[in-house]
Parts: C-alpha cells; structure tokens; sequence
C-alpha cells in the first residue's frame, strides 16, 4: 500500500519505517528541507533503539523514501497520516496549527479517494475540524481516521509492531477495512483492534497517559507520605502491586515524569474539559504533585548541605527517562536550574542526552565523557535518569574520586544498606 506520512518526528519516523518494513511503499514528507536532507543522508535526528537501523534497511530495500515535496507526497499515496507536531499552547491547550494546515495541503491536493489518518496526539474535536478543512477544498470523496499512538520513547518499535492495542476512530467500512489490511501484519496473536466512533478514539489517547501519570504522581504522593512516617516505599510498592487490581507497573516512585506526551496531555485534557464547562479535580492534582516532585532531590540535598555557595554536584542522567535522548520537561533540568541558583556547579553525564543537552543548558555546566569522571571532585553523586549502566556502582572508585561519600538517588535503583556498609551516606525517594 502506497502510505504518506506528514511529518518526520519521532511519531512520524517510527510509524513510516515499520509500515514499510511490512511491505508498504512509504514516503516521510517534512516541509523541512534541512532534516529531509539529513534523512536521505542517514542522518536519524532523534535516539530510537534499533531505529537507525530499521531506517536504513527499509531505505536500501526500496520502501521508505523522505521528501520536502509534501503535496506529491500526498498525491501519489492511498493513506496519509498526519504526524505533525502539536505544541502546548499558553493555556495547556494543544496548537492545532500544524495538523490543520496539513489538512488544508491534503484538501487541495485530493486527486482520489484517500484514508486521512489523524497520528498526531489531538483534542476531542479534532477529527471534525481536520474532516472540515479538507472538505471546504476538495469534492472527492475521502475518510478521516482517528488512530492516536501508544509509542513509548525507548521501546517504539516494539510497541508498534507488537501493539496491546490498535485503536481506531472512523465512521465509514471503507476506513475501517484500510485500516484493518495496514494494522493486520501486527494483530495475529490476537491483540485486538478497538474500532469506535473519532471522539471516543481521540479521547482514549489522553485518558491513557492521564491514568498512567496518575499512577506515578500517586506512587510519588505515596513515597513522600512514607518518608514522614517512617515507612519504606519499595515494601509498599510490593504490597499493592500485587494485587492483581493494580499491578506493578507504573509503581515507581521518583523525582517525576517528563517526556513529550505525559505532561502536555494531561494539561491538554484539563484544557479540554474546561472547554466543555467541566472543571476536572483529579488531573490537576497529578500535575502538581508532579512538578512539586521535580524539586524533591533539590530539597533534600539543600537539608544536607546547607549554604551549597561553592559546591559541585556529579549528576548522572539528564534524559527524561532511559533509552531516549528526549529532554523535554526533564527533572534534571529544574534541578540543574536549582543548583545554579543557589550557587552550585555540575558535571553531568548521561548516555545518549549530552548533545540535546548541550543545546539547551550550553555552558552553565561541565559535561563529562564518561559516568566515573563526572564524579572526580564532587562533593556529592546525583542520580536522576536510572540508565542500566547506573545500576551496579564501583563504590571503591566512586569513593576515590568524590569529595564528600553522599549519594543521592531520584530513582530508588540503589541498595542503600549496601551504600551505606560502605561509608556513604544515601538519599533514596520514600525508602529508609
């Protein structure tokens, strides 16, 4: 099937390389002529596991094509997903600018029949609006599908190629079946495709990260309530996710979530039900327990030290979580803002994140080339991102090389008993 995809960002690249992996004739159009260059180049411009890889396969076998020429894109395909970017406005509101514009590029461009398949994470609403822009330019006949992504930074491909679910918003059998045939490579040990009407599908999206953020927000609340009693989070956390009701994923606590998807759209669907005259009291709730998280390790290293005027601080991790470069609403970031504020400096290190990170905090700290060295000097560790290669500490050459033997760990991946048989002094998030 010949396939369109508008838009070559992480949504964007994954879901274009694994269609074509399974056969489809795909081409990932970008009005931007830079990064279109960079991809036919080989150049990936974000860290996906295996990605790089699927990319150059698919390109080298003749399935996956990049092009600036997004109207030929549009002309020559059956499908075409919209995997624009849909930035936060001020007021937590999703800007639909960028899924609406390729909607009126599709409409003029409509020259057969076409599925249009909404990717982009978008309001309640959206397939509607996106429906009346291509309609207002065109008369020929053509769907728009509802299909939001479930990608997880870190493990996208196997999440789209062995998916929970494919869920799937549209109103007419000829949609239906075309998306069926994509998605059937994918389905055959019975996950199930979910076809419902667009708002229900639009809204399954946010509804999911909702319940997911609550899940850590509630953890965190959990492990700081257990701090000030004197009980030990890890024990908890065992305790409830047994319990075949809540299970244990998603039951970690830490110094919150970051990333592209959770904190934009829980605000977007807060946004969304005050439009709709609702205003919604759980989800704002996970928010600032969320953001008051953020600040957790800064406060527990400033009870430590005191005045930290003239301190230097190892932080290992600046990644919103492992196995992506995304630094988009990092906890490092706040904390690293925090410790320069109070007269700090930092060396940090993480394993795929120092270019992003370069970029955005420059100069203001050191970045180091490896774990071990951004220690040398510091008068204190700080975990934030639980990267594997962070798991299993060398205490005997951390000792050597830290100023001060104290450690603090945003992520609970340390045995603190054993931390502290060494001689130093821990830090974990709701754990003795």
């Amino acid at each position: 099937m010949k396939i369109a995809i508008i838009g070559s960002g992480y949504v964007g690249l994954v879901v274009g390389t694994c269609f074509a992996d399974s056969g489809n004739r795909v081409t990932c159009a970008d009005v931007n002529e830079d990064k279109v260059a960079k991809l036919r180049r080989g150049e990936v411009p974000i860290y996906e596991p295996g990605l790089e890889e699927l990319i150059q396969r698919n390109v080298a076998e003749g399935r996956l094509f990049f092009s600036a020429d997004v109207p030929a894109a549009i002309r020559a395909a059956k499908v075409v997903f919209i995997a624009v970017g849909t930035p936060q406005d001020e007021d937590g509101s999703a800007d639909l600018t960028h899924v609406l514009a390729v909607a009126d590029t599709i409409g003029t461009n409509m020259n057969d029949r076409k599925v249009v398949v909404l990717k982009s994470t978008v309001p309640v609403g959206t397939n509607r609006k996106v429906r009346d822009r291509i309609a207002a330019k065109t008369k020929q006949a053509f769907d728009v599908v509802s299909n939001p992504e479930f990608l997880k930074e870190g493990a996208a491909i196997d999440d789209f190629t062995k998916p929970d679910r494919v869920v799937i918003g549209c109103e007419s059998d000829h949609a239906r079946q075309t998306m069926e045939e994509l998605y059937a490579p994918y389905l055959r040990t019975g996950k199930p495709m979910l076809v419902m009407d667009p708002p229900s599908a639009e809204m399954t999206k946010y509804a999911a990260n909702a319940m997911l953020a609550t899940r850590i927000s509630f953890m965190n609340e959990m492990a700081r309530i257990c701090e000030a009693v004197g009980a030990d989070v890890n024990h908890v956390r065992k305790g409830i996710g047994t319990d075949a009701r809540i299970g244990f994923p998603f039951l970690f606590a830490g110094v919150g979530y970051g990333g592209s998807c959770f904190p934009k759209d829980v605000r977007a669907l807060v946004s969304t039900a005050k439009e709709h005259g609702y205003t919604p009291h759980i989800v704002p709730a996970v928010e600032r327990v969320n953001e008051e998280q953020k600040h957790l390790l800064f406060a527990k290293i400033k009870k430590h030290y005191g005045d930290l005027r003239g301190k230097h601080f190892a932080l290992w991790g600046l990644a919103f979580k492992p196995k992506t470069d995304d630094m988009r609403e990092a906890p490092s970031l706040v904390l690293i803002d925090a410790l320069l504020a109070a007269g700090a400096t930092v060396t940090a290190f993480d394993p795929e994140a120092m270019h992003e990170a370069k970029r955005i905090v420059g100069d203001k700290v050191r970045f180091a080339d490896q774990a071990l060295s951004a220690c040398d000097g510091a008068d204190g560790l700080v975990l934030v991102t639980e990267w594997s290669e962070f798991r299993h500490l060398d205490l005997d050459e951390i000792k050597g090389r830290l100023r001060h033997k104290v450690l603090f760990d945003g992520r609970n991946i340390w045995d603190g008993e054993r931390v502290r048989a060494q001689g130093f002094t821990y830090y974990g998030v709701g754990v003795k």
